[in-house]
């Protein structure tokens, strides 16, 4: 006897019931959403320059040409973060250090000659105290600690105990610039810490190195000596000078070796004692730095290199790093 074939009801059933197995599965695995983990996008770079450090060197009155140097690069939009001084250098340094631009200084100068800083003694061990100076520089500076000054300064001296090397970066900027340009047997070597303390052109005529101890990446040195004249001295302050002359082109000539620019100008004639020739000297200080601009800015363009950018403090949401979950396809046809 055959066997009894199912219902057409019950075979409907069992259509209907498969049917809707294999839907349910399909719209199952439709409705999960996709966890996508994007690739990090490549950080956005942008370039960072160097510090640059401004060495000034010694010169008594042949400094002013650092106001030259100092107008010409501001010109050309060359900022220095940092600036360290001898003797000369330390006095425009520290001035440049506080604020004054370039064309603040020349404008100082018209007033600034040697009765500004006479303070004349007869008895000791220098012909002037320096007090005038420390005052001139405490008074044009506002009288802030090198510490607070806008710019980092340094200036360079030489304790006379030891005749050592010494940079002040903290502390009386007068006090420091006084330190710096205590030429021996000229100005009284002033006392600082129970120690003595005599012009930094004895150890470092051009401070490059101490530029690079403060950080520095691209230094600018300017050297404002000149070859030794043959004539002779005629006075006990400019035998004094000329020694220096002659110490400092010794000392000079590995220091600056250091340097990625020297800019030297051209103070042939000018004596250390001339403040007369102050306006040459500004002259020849901005002619010589406008010759060494395209070096500057060759020095700067090597040394600079590209860094992330780092994102402003701007109270916008950080970028989500979290997967980011994608809604499930549509099943509309």
């Amino acid at each position: 006897m055959p066997s009894p074939l199912p219902s057409r009801s019950a075979l409907s059933f069992f259509s209907l019931s498969i049917c809707a197995l294999l839907l349910a599965g399909c719209f199952g695995e439709a409705a999960r959403p996709v966890e996508i983990t994007p690739e990090p996008p490549p950080p956005v770079m942008v370039p960072q320059l160097p510090k640059i450090g401004l060495a000034l060197g010694g010169g008594a009155a042949r400094g002013f040409a650092h106001v030259g140097v100092i107008k010409m690069l501001e010109s050309q939009g060359i900022k220095p973060d940092l600036v360290v001084g001898t003797s000369a250098g330390s006095v425009v340094g520290a001035l440049y250090a506080a604020g004054h631009g370039g064309f603040e200084l020349q404008e100082m100068t018209f007033d600034l000659d040697r009765a500004a800083f006479a303070d004349w003694q007869f008895f000791g061990r220098g012909l002037l105290r320096g007090e005038a100076l420390q005052k001139f520089i405490n008074e044009h500076v506002g009288g802030r600690p090198i510490e607070q000054l806008p710019m980092r300064f340094g200036a360079v001296s030489t304790r006379l105990r030891t005749g050592e090397g010494v940079l002040f970066q903290r502390g009386d900027v007068g006090l420091a610039v006084r330190a710096s340009s205590a030429i021996p047997g000229v100005f009284v070597s002033p006392m600082i810490g129970g120690e003595e303390y005599v012009d930094g052109g004895t150890t470092a005529p051009v401070p490059v190195e101490y530029a690079r101890q403060m950080g520095a990446e691209v230094i600018i040195a300017v050297d404002i000596s000149q070859p030794v004249a043959e004539a002779p001295s005629d006075s006990t302050l400019r035998t004094v000078l000329k020694t220096f002359d002659i110490m400092g082109n010794a000392l000079k000539v590995n220091e600056l070796k250091l340097a990625d620019v020297v800019i030297s100008p051209n103070v042939k004639g000018i004596a250390a004692t001339d403040f007369e020739s102050k306006q040459r000297a500004i002259l020849e200080g901005e002619r010589a730095a406008l010759a060494a601009i395209p070096k500057i800015k060759e020095a700067i363009a090597a040394k600079t290199r590209l860094v992330p950018a780092v994102a402003p403090e701007s109270g916008l949401p950080p970028v989500p790093t979290a997967p980011i979950v994608m809604p499930p396809p549509s099943t509309a046809r």
